[in-house]
């Protein structure tokens, strides 16, 4: 079973797979493979090039979720609220805390103490991921009035240099992903370029003189395609592809 829901992310016999960052993990499901959160699917898309040529050691992370990622309900209000707005008309918030029209809200999910969930699992399934729990990682997500295509801004700190000219290249030949990063011509990845499409866009990569080692980069993605369905149908190929689609062997009881 391909478990689409956050019920297996952070069990330890359970492997929270992005075929292109640690497809290996695959193989060490007992029947349940699980796909991680949308947000965090693209930012380890991203980072594990980087991570493998010169060790993240820390990663400050913004987010700016769309609409989709809630539900159909929550793109219905946001349709809904701006056509009111735009006549004039006071709205009132039904999916949301607070109106979601031509506003941003630093809340994705629920508050548990000073984190929502969302940042946790953020947080806790890229550890998983990346098999490192020793990277420093702080994350506030944010929902905005985008139908679809999450954004993310990253800030990252290095334990070995990394040149912007470095991680270009290395993320240009990086599965996954494409390269969007000429700002001289107004070209960076944006939602509206990213919806429908499969790839991970990354671009604004340049560095970050405020701290040693640091790096700044831009990361969209299309939410429900590899942030969602597409990852689940790349988990099906690659277990086809490996020949892992089995019933674990059961140990035999004395």
């Amino acid at each position: 079973m391909i478990d689409k829901s956050s019920a297996f992310r952070l069990d330890r016999q359970v492997p929270l797979v992005v075929p292109e960052v640690n497809g290996d993990a695959a193989a060490s499901h007992h029947g349940i493979v699980s796909n991680p959160n949308c947000s965090t699917i693209q930012l380890v898309v991203a980072l594990k090039p980087l991570h493998d040529a010169a060790r993240i050691r820390h990663i400050t992370i913004a987010t700016y979720q769309a609409v989709s990622g809630t539900g159909k309900r929550a793109m219905d209000e946001l349709r809904s609220q701006s056509l009111a707005l735009l006549q004039g008309d006071a709205v009132q918030p039904g999916v949301y805390p607070h109106p979601i029209a031509f506003n941003a809200l630093p809340q994705c999910d629920v508050f548990e103490g000073d984190e929502t969930t969302e940042e946790t699992k953020l947080v806790k399934e890229t550890h998983k991921i990346l098999e490192d729990d020793g990277i420093g990682i702080s994350a506030t997500c944010v929902r905005v009035p985008v139908w679809r295509s999450h954004s993310e801004a990253v800030w990252i700190e290095t334990e070995q240099p990394l040149p912007a000219d470095r991680a270009r290249e290395l993320l240009a030949g990086a599965p996954g992903v494409r390269l969007v990063d000429d700002p001289a011509a107004a070209r960076y990845p944006m939602p509206s370029e990213a919806t429908g499409a499969d790839d991970v866009l990354v671009g604004r990569i340049r560095q970050d003189s405020s701290r040693r080692n640091g790096l700044a980069l831009w990361v969209v993605a299309d939410n429900l395609r590899k942030g969602a369905a597409l990852n689940g149908v790349q988990i099906a190929e690659l277990l086809h592809r490996r020949g892992l689609i089995r019933v674990p062997q059961q140990e035999r009881v004395a």
